[in-house]
């Protein structure tokens, strides 16, 4: 199903993403899940201006590598301890982990320059540059 919906936010822009929707709805895909194109549907005024920046500002506002990486860090250091005396000992087990996934975090993706300089231009002041 991954392939078919990528399409649709890949699309080059708008026109094109809701014509990747509309052959979604009459594939396999669409007729076994319907309700992933009514979703869709309901929600394309927010999903249009995703269009308006560039393919490479795109992949980093998708992309959800880094997210699901810290995911699969904390879910391993929760694993290996087992159980937990108290609430308090497993914050301070995923404080910890936070922590040391932070020490690895040298530079961000080679995307993000080109994303800040759209999201400044587009956001101006909101947009603050660290």
């Amino acid at each position: 199903m991954v392939p078919a919906l990528r399409a649709i936010y890949r699309a080059k822009d708008a026109e094109a993403g809701m014509k990747a929707l509309e052959d979604f709805e009459t594939s396999y895909w669409g007729q076994r899940y319907p309700a992933i194109t009514q979703s869709w549907r309901r929600n394309w005024q927010h999903v249009v201006p995703f269009f308006a920046f560039p393919e490479s500002v795109r992949r980093i506002i998708y992309t959800t590598n880094a997210i699901e990486a810290l995911n699969s860090k904390l879910r391993r250091a929760v694993r290996t301890r087992g159980h937990f005396p108290s609430d308090d000992a497993a914050m301070k087990l995923l404080y910890l982990a936070l922590n040391h996934a932070a020490e690895e975090w040298k530079r961000p993706p080679r995307e993000w320059f080109e994303a800040k300089t759209q999201f400044a231009v587009v956001f101006g002041e909101r947009f603050v540059s660290q």
